[in-house]
């Protein structure tokens, strides 16, 4: 019973106990908990930055190997560039060397060659002289064949003349106009009259009617309902003699064009024109637009540009007296070439042509 008591008194003083040491141990315990955890926390963060640093490492060397590789492979397409771009320049190089060799020998031989053109122009002098001989020959050709057309038709106008004036000819009894007693020998009209036939004129043909039956007529439908007269054969008429002209020629005569005059012809500034025209010729001759100077400084200073043919290195034949022969055989004509008339002359000339002109206006 006295432990019991003793226990009863004591248990206020245990509870006090127990409550105290449990309100101290809390507090212990949780800045235990709290630096466990700061621990780790310390050693996690350290096992991740050390993780972090071994990847970082490992990426850095795959970007180094990956980059090296593009590096290369860029450095061999670079190489490749280079050694293409020049190849193709010394190609080029050596393609105008072998265009500048060519090129100059075309040029010495074919383009800038003076045999060649000596010998170009003597083939088109004989081509000229071949196809001009062979024109005038086609010329003559034509030239005859209009004369022997022109023959003809005048023979068939005469003939035609002879038969239409055949009533003209001589008979026993009566002489013709052509055969006069009074001339030794007939006409020449009368032998022709004598070899030509009368002409004779064609009767016009009649045109026969229309045959229409009785029902066309009576319904009206035919282009001839009525019945007409029937056409009057021409009359015979004896044609007028004696020599008349022909209806072309009268008509022609008739109607013959106007002829003007001088001044209605000629414009009124024909000796401008002229002049324009003898300016306009005498701009075409001049090889060089450029005055002579004889007595000027102006040709001082110029640089003398010689020729290909004198300043070759070729010795050069003589040609000049090849090309100043003269041949009489090739001539036109065997006048001499006329001068150019002065402004003075030609505006006398052409005042006392106008002069004329108005005198027979």
């Amino acid at each position: 019973m006295a432990t019991l008591a003793r226990l009863q008194a004591r248990s206020l003083t245990v509870g006090n106990e127990y409550y105290f040491r449990n309100s101290i141990v809390d507090p212990f315990r949780n800045k235990e908990n709290d630096a466990a955890v700061k621990i780790q926390s310390w050693f996690r963060g350290c096992q991740v930055r050390a993780y972090i640093r071994h990847l970082h490492r490992t990426v850095t060397i795959i970007q180094k190997w990956w980059r090296s590789f593009l590096g290369r492979k860029q450095y061999q397409l670079t190489v490749q560039v280079a050694r293409y771009t020049i190849m193709m320049n010394l190609y080029s190089a050596m393609a105008v060397r072998i265009q500048r060799r060519w090129r100059g020998y075309r040029v010495r031989k074919y383009v800038f060659n003076y045999y060649y053109f000596k010998e170009y122009l003597r083939v088109v002098s004989e081509t000229n002289d071949a196809i001009r001989k062979a024109l005038e020959e086609f010329a003559e050709m034509k030239e005859r064949e209009e004369k022997k057309a022109n023959l003809d038709r005048e023979e068939e106008k005469r003939d035609y003349q002879a038969r239409k004036m055949h009533y003209l000819l001589s008979t026993k009894q009566i002489p013709g106009i052509y055969n006069s007693p009074f001339r030794k020998e007939p006409d020449p009209w009368e032998l022709q009259l004598q070899k030509a036939k009368p002409l004779t004129h064609h009767r016009p043909k009649v045109k026969q009617k229309d045959s229409t039956s009785l029902t066309d007529w009576l319904a009206c439908t035919s282009t001839r309902s009525f019945p007409r007269s029937e056409i009057l054969p021409p009359i015979n008429r004896k044609k007028c003699q004696g020599p008349f002209r022909g209806i072309t020629e009268v008509l022609k005569q008739r109607y013959k064009p106007l002829e003007p005059t001088l001044r209605v012809a000629e414009p009124i500034n024909e000796l401008k024109l002229a002049r324009e025209e003898l300016r306009r010729k005498e701009w075409l001759r001049n090889v060089n637009d450029n005055m002579f100077l004889p007595f000027s400084s102006y040709h001082k200073n110029k640089k003398y540009l010689p020729s290909m043919h004198l300043s070759s290195k070729y010795s050069p034949t003589s040609h000049k007296e090849q090309f100043r022969s003269e041949n009489p055989k090739k001539w036109i004509c065997d006048k001499d070439f006329q001068t150019v008339l002065p402004s003075f002359e030609l505006f006398s000339k052409y005042g006392k042509l106008y002069s004329k002109a108005g005198q027979i206006v």
